[in-house]
């Protein structure tokens, strides 16, 4: 059965930084991961995406902002968020994808977790 389990969100202030974490089970730590939210009344759209050898790609929404990273000892990938603004404010979702190249489409990732909350106050 294929989990993926995220934590870290919650409330921060505007310029503040936040890591979220997301534990997989289930599948093979060659899957690419990404990162994607959703603010209310939004589309999900895409945040950040790794290989498994640890290349990175992300939306220019967050360039410069975001780290994405693995562990896959302990199966594991963060985001890591500094200077955090309102429009960040979102619930945060892993996603695992089977594709080597890269995708951004939220279609294209195969399994999801349940989200994180994320909210940015001003």
């Amino acid at each position: 059965q294929v989990q993926l389990v995220e934590s870290g969100g919650g409330l921060v202030q505007a310029g503040g930084s936040l890591r979220l974490s997301c534990v997989t089970s289930g599948i093979s730590s060659s899957y690419r991961m990404g990162w994607f939210r959703q603010a209310p009344g939004k589309e999900r759209e895409f945040v950040a995406t790794i290989t498994r050898s640890g290349d990175t790609y992300y939306a220019n929404s967050v360039k410069g902002r975001a780290t994405i990273s693995r562990e896959n000892a302990v199966n594991t990938v963060y985001l890591q968020m500094n200077s955090l603004k309102p429009e960040d404010t979102a619930v945060y979702y892993c996603a695992a994808s089977g594709f080597s190249y890269l995708v951004v489409a939220p279609s294209m990732y195969n399994y999801w977790g349940q989200g994180t909350q994320v909210t940015v106050s001003s």
